[in-house]
């Protein structure tokens, strides 16, 4: 019996897109805990705590997706939850302290609202209701 699925635009591509850029996401961290005194403690402070384990959990969740795994959407979100709430109020302390809008600062804030529209997309119900293994 041939049981067809919902068509979700955009699902492949963002799975990839997250898959590569979450691996992308590690060394740029540490790049960015290397980049000098300002906020240094703030930077190494975020990258263990949240900065690593979200991309960890962001690759994970992605070969999920890839992998047509149900659950793999409920840990995309986990993922995304956990991007916004290191990057937005680390982009908004850099932004008003640094006055750093082309540099790190800025970085981050297009992080996050990039990870907020990402979270709306995966947030849609057509998800949960596909048929996946």
């Amino acid at each position: 019996m041939l049981i067809m699925r919902e068509r979700l635009l955009g699902y492949w591509a963002l799975s990839w897109v997250g898959l590569i850029s979450n691996i992308i996401a590690i060394p740029i961290i540490a790049l960015i805990i290397s980049y000098g005194p300002p906020l240094k403690v703030a930077n190494i402070t975020l990258a263990i705590s949240l900065g690593w384990p979200a991309a960890i959990v962001g690759i994970v969740s992605s070969a999920a997706l890839l992998a047509e795994r149900k659950w793999g959407v409920t840990l995309t979100l986990v993922s995304l939850s956990m991007v916004i709430s290191g990057t937005g109020p680390y982009s908004v302390v850099r932004l008003i302290s640094l006055k750093d809008i082309f540099g790190i600062g800025g970085f981050t804030l297009l992080t996050t609202l990039l990870s907020i529209l990402a979270l709306l997309y995966w947030c849609n119900p057509k998800h949960r209701r596909s048929i996946r293994l």
